[in-house]
């Protein structure tokens, strides 16, 4: 390895435009000199969700002045780069498109090499960035299009352990939202109003507990919400806010104890390879949930594993979280390219069997 790299990243996989430069320095912590995010939020709230189309010309207006500001704010120059990582799968197409033409530009024209991502291998690297954990760890990877549970060994070594085989969490949170009329994002607008809630006063279901597995199924959760909202509405001819409490509150108890029950699955596994310093981690959007976090450092605790969230803007789509793992693949040895191209679908994990159904936000696996 030379003395340091300084690694450019760029992110447009969802509704977040986002550009970051990192440096690694022999012997030391990897460094975040810049981490620049443009949000979508405003222009998808009015359709009560992510657009495509409207996704992808906001990423394609906006890339090059997020990179501008990203090196901006690291104080550097595109002559003072090492490499260029980029999001090239999986994602909405059109902004996958967008964020790889974008960095092939600066590619060419910089003579830099090249490095493709794949957006879920950023959140799974993001302990190591922030913790330097080492291998192997278990990763939760819980968000708006993506939830699974992955062993990972190396920068291009994730074994999936399971995911859900229909909604992501996140997705199952945005929708019980809208059926609720409680603003996007989802997430945050549910955990609110369940904080005031009864989690006992409506009882729903615990889906796939029954199964040996580390797979989930959040899809019929959302359902039987919207019949128990239907149900309190036909019988009373309204919601008060203190029912929609109490529905949001029911409604995350079983994702909370699902979550639980099957990260408990996982741990047995990944215990079952013996790792030195176990740890668990989670990322992604709705690790930001508390409820979510009580329950698996209540876990990790019981089991003397160590629990670790990144923080927030480190869990959420970013561009440090893909300039890191592209700082990976180099040290790893990767041959970058400029021939890499977009994809809509990319497993980390090549091996395992494609999980049932794909959320609106990308493929599950």
């Amino acid at each position: 390895m030379t003395e340091s790299l300084t690694v450019l990243g760029i992110e447009s996989s969802c509704d977040d435009t986002a550009a970051a430069v990192l440096r690694k320095a022999t012997g030391e912590k990897t460094q975040i000199l810049s981490s620049v995010v443009f949000g979508q939020t405003e222009l998808h709230s009015p359709y009560g969700g992510v657009v495509p189309e409207i996704a992808a010309r906001a990423h394609a207006e906006k890339l090059d002045l997020c990179v501008k500001d990203a090196l901006k704010e690291a104080q550097l120059g595109l002559s003072d780069l090492d490499a260029i990582a980029v999001t090239s799968g999986p994602g909405l197409i059109g902004g996958v498109i967008s964020g790889v033409m974008c960095a092939k530009g600066i590619a060419a024209a910089t003579d830099l090499p090249l490095i493709g991502v794949n957006h879920l291998a950023g959140h799974a690297l993001t302990p190591r960035l922030t913790d330097n954990v080492p291998y192997p760890y278990l990763m939760l990877l819980v968000s708006g299009g993506h939830c699974q549970f992955l062993l990972v060994r190396s920068p291009d070594d994730f074994t999936r352990l399971g995911g859900t085989i229909d909604d992501a969490p996140g997705e199952a949170f945005d929708k019980t939202a809208r059926l609720l009329g409680l603003p996007q994002p989802g997430g945050p607008s549910v955990q609110k109003d369940a904080e005031t809630g009864d989690p006992k006063r409506y009882r729903f279901p615990r889906p796939l507990l029954d199964r040996d597995d580390c797979n989930m199924s959040f899809s019929g959760l959302k359902t039987a919400l919207m019949r128990m909202r239907d149900q309190v509405v036909s019988e009373k001819g309204g919601l008060t806010r203190q029912d929609r409490a109490d529905l949001c509150a029911g409604f995350q108890a079983a994702v909370v104890d699902v979550m639980v029950a099957k990260t408990r699955k996982a741990l047995v596994t990944y215990l079952a390879q013996s790792p030195t310093q176990p740890t668990i981690a989670v990322a992604g959007g709705v690790a930001a949930n508390t409820a979510i976090r009580a329950g698996l450092e209540t876990l990790c605790a019981e089991h003397g594993t160590t629990f670790l969230a990144p923080p927030l803007a480190l869990c959420t789509d970013n561009a440090a979280m893909i300039a890191y793992a592209g700082l990976e693949q180099l040290l790893s040895g990767a041959a970058p390219g400029t021939n890499l191209t977009a994809r809509p679908r990319w497993p980390l994990d090549q091996s395992s069997p494609a999980l049932l159904g794909s959320g609106k936000k990308g493929a599950k696996a």
